[in-house]
């Protein structure tokens, strides 16, 4: 009896970690090459991200700043994914259908679903707690790498705006006319 319920323990432990992997997913690769120049004010590629877009300080998102947007392009989206998190790739923001007119996206992008100073862009849920909005680095030790991808489209997409990063992926996948990152770090 004691060895079927260590079998039955370890099976669930198994369904659990399968789970915990795919949420934590980072097949979003799209065999796409990187076109689009994205840098900020805040901070250089691969540089420090200063506390006060980290969740120990304001937790607002840093401006974001893109060269020459495609003259094909529709939209942009945006997520945002701790690489360094002990259980796999953690998302902490994602946004989409931002008109291509914005060339830069400034800082603070308001805490709400339908950002109305960004043409209507959706805020979907993040992996952190499902918010709405950006969710600033917060490691629980140790140096953490963020990185902001960033997505030019030739389409609006028609997504829920409770739909996350997996159904942002999937809906946007034939659909990348551009694409660049920039990458943060930040010690907890």
């Amino acid at each position: 009896m004691k060895k079927i319920v260590v079998a039955i323990g370890i099976f669930l432990i198994i369904i659990v970690m399968v789970f915990i992997k795919r949420a934590y997913s980072t097949k979003d690769d799209y065999d796409v090459p990187v076109n689009l120049e994205v840098t900020s004010t805040a901070f250089e590629n691969n540089g420090e991200m200063p506390i006060k877009y980290t969740g120990k300080g304001e937790d607002i998102s840093p401006l974001l700043k893109f060269d020459t947007i495609d003259i094909d392009a529709k939209t942009i989206a945006i997520i945002m994914d701790d690489l360094d998190n002990p259980i796999g790739v953690y998302n902490h923001w994602v946004i989409w259908n931002i008109p291509a007119r914005f060339d830069n996206i400034l800082e603070g992008v308001p805490k709400e679903e339908v950002v109305n100073s960004l043409g209507e862009a959706i805020q979907g849920k993040s992996g952190y707690e499902g918010k709405h909005w950006y969710r600033g680095p917060l490691p629980p030790f140790g140096t953490h790498r963020y990185i902001f991808k960033v997505y030019v489209l030739d389409t609006t997409l028609n997504l829920s705006n409770d739909a996350g990063k997996s159904e942002l992926l999937k809906a946007m996948k034939e659909h990348i006319l551009q694409y660049g990152t920039l990458t943060g770090k930040f010690s907890g």
